[in-house]
């Protein structure tokens, strides 16, 4: 029977070489067939292990099926067929290739059960990815591109140091619980963590997002992240230095997002601030704080991906993304207004949202686990996500001044997959059974009740509160049209001026040393010849007669100095 025991990257790799090889309406089609598919084959294949062969003595595992890796299977399948629907005007091949490779990747990792297998996806994510970026086909979009790689290609580097060192410590190259014990448990941590964008370690996402195509980010939002976070659920779940790394993701990003001007970079900061929850639940372990996170994560790619394609309409009908820049829209742009709203909404979890349903749950863990700091601060993270990309995003896009811009609606092919995220938002959010039923593990878990609700009501009311109050005295940060850097200060300007200084420091030393030496050596140059030219003083030639009479006198000094 079609689909069973196929690997979902092999369907998503064929559609990719097809989509390289033809065109138009028919490229549109096979892309699109690809997720659809690709779901039907997952529904079909039964939990277990396949394709199993022999590599140098270890067993690879190329398609392991349980419930973790079904669950973020159909996210990547709906998050790339939402993502080709709102790409199906583009007609570059470049990048509609990379597109399907990219997801292919993502897919393969999710399913890889183990590390060597993990880590050919990991790189392949890394490769097809950047050419989303470049697709851009900008100076900048070079130069973040080439960042980016630079990142990607340190985590692998660190993914296979850790997979050697892992290898030979327990002979196996299975993908389960790994932990912190050992220097192969830290660099594959530290891999993830990359990919994951832990503090310090999270500017390639600020970075290189922000300069894809409108097209391009809606993609990168979806798969990359969310491999590391399935990753870590996999490999390293109970890891309480998680809650504490969690904890900063989320509260570090609001500080840049609120002073940011490229909505899609407060979008991209907002990404790691949504991670952040991920990671905490991840680190505290629980049942119910796996599901939260891994529940999160599937909520996440439909809202931040709702709210990255609107940014997207919005760049692609005015050819502007600053909030300093924009303004007004939504007379114009009613629908993708709406739409928009729904994803502010979602990302900021209002009661009957996705974003709430699942939110809750990991907040609901920490408290349970007596990590009355940590739910603080993810208390005041929740708070800053709305301030940053609840309000910040539809309000300096389409509502805060008139920019004096009229643009129309975006392509029907964009609205239809705002259309599809922003339904799924709702009824996720109305109906989070249908969501539970596909976590990890079986719980009885109810968001709806009185505390919650109330709690998030009081929460999101209050930040409001403050915004308005913030805008009415003129105190909330204004929109300038500049680039702000933190972390990546040290390499896109530290280093690079070190550099500079180095060059100029040994050009100008090198410059005074041949000044010296050339004064110094036209000197030595007319000694030498003044004494030892064929006309100089010492090579002249002497009568023998001479050379006598002086060593007689020599000799006669001598006498005479030896008597006295």
């Amino acid at each position: 029977m079609f689909g069973i025991e196929m690997a979902p990257f092999v369907i998503f790799f064929i559609a990719a070489v097809l989509a390289a090889l033809t065109q138009g309406w028919l490229r549109g089609a096979i892309m699109l067939a690809a997720p659809i598919l690709g779901a039907i084959n997952l529904w079909m294949t039964p939990e277990g292990s396949y394709w199993a062969v022999s590599f140098l003595d270890f067993e690879l595992n190329l398609l392991r099926v349980d419930r973790l890796a079904i669950l973020f299977g159909y996210l990547f399948h709906l998050a790339a067929f939402i993502a080709i629907v709102y790409s199906l005007h583009v007609k570059d091949r470049m990048q509609q290739t990379a597109s399907m490779l990219y997801a292919g990747s993502a897919l393969g990792a999710v399913f890889a059960g183990d590390l060597l297998t993990l880590f050919v996806f990991w790189e392949l994510l890394a490769l097809t990815s950047v050419f989303l970026i470049w697709a851009r086909r900008t100076e900048q979009s070079y130069h973040a591109g080439m960042r980016y790689l630079l990142f990607q290609v340190i985590s692998g580097l660190l993914l296979l140091g850790g997979i050697i060192a892992y290898a030979n410590v327990h002979g196996s190259l299975a993908f389960e619980d790994i932990g912190l014990s050992g220097i192969h448990g830290w660099l594959i941590f530290l891999a993830f963590g990359i990919k994951c964008g832990f503090p310090f370690l999270h500017n390639w996402l600020t970075d290189g997002y922000p300069e894809a195509t409108p097209t391009g980010t809606v993609f990168l939002s979806a798969f990359t992240t969310k491999v590391a976070v399935y990753a870590l659920a996999r490999g390293y779940p109970g890891t309480e230095l998680l809650v504490y790394i969690g904890a900063a993701m989320t509260c570090f990003p609001i500080f840049f997002a609120v002073i940011e001007n490229d909505l899609r970079r407060v979008l991209a900061y907002s990404l790691i601030n949504q991670l952040g929850f991920m990671v905490v639940g991840i680190g505290i372990g629980t049942a119910l704080a796996i599901n939260g996170a891994v529940a999160h994560a599937f909520n996440d790619v439909i809202f931040k991906g709702l709210l990255f394609m609107s940014m997207g309409a919005v760049l692609h009908v005015t050819g502007k993304i600053n909030g300093s820049e924009l303004g007004g829209l939504y007379k114009t742009m009613p629908k993708t207004t709406i739409l928009c709203i729904i994803g502010a909404a979602s990302i900021s979890a209002f009661p009957l949202f996705s974003g709430f349903v699942s939110k809750s749950m990991i907040m609901s863990a920490a408290l349970n686990n007596d990590h009355t700091w940590v739910w603080l601060m993810l208390l005041f993270a929740s708070a800053g996500v709305f301030h940053h990309a609840g309000i910040k995003i539809p309000y300096f896009a389409f509502f805060a001044h008139d920019s004096g811009i009229r643009a129309k609606e975006p392509p029907l092919n964009m609205l239809l997959a705002m259309t599809i995220a922003a339904t799924l938002c709702i009824t996720i959010g109305i109906f989070p059974e249908l969501l539970y039923q596909l976590l990890p593990y079986d719980l009885d878990y109810n968001p709806y009740d009185a505390t919650h609700v109330l709690a998030q009501t009081q929460l999101l009311f209050f930040s409001a509160l403050a915004f308005v109050w913030l805008n009415l005295y003129k105190m909330y940060p204004p929109e300038l049209k500049s680039v702000n850097l933190e972390v990546d200060w040290i390499y896109r300007r530290l280093l690079p001026k070190t550099w500079q200084g180095l060059g100029q420091f040994k050009q100008t030393s090198m410059q005074s040393l041949n000044a010296f030496g050339g004064q110094h050596l036209a000197r030595l140059s007319d000694y030498v010849s003044k004494n030892y030219a064929v006309q100089g003083l010492l090579a002249k030639s002497t009568s023998t007669g001479v050379a006598a009479l002086w060593i007689v006198l020599m000799l006669l000094a001598y006498l005479v100095i030896g008597l006295f």
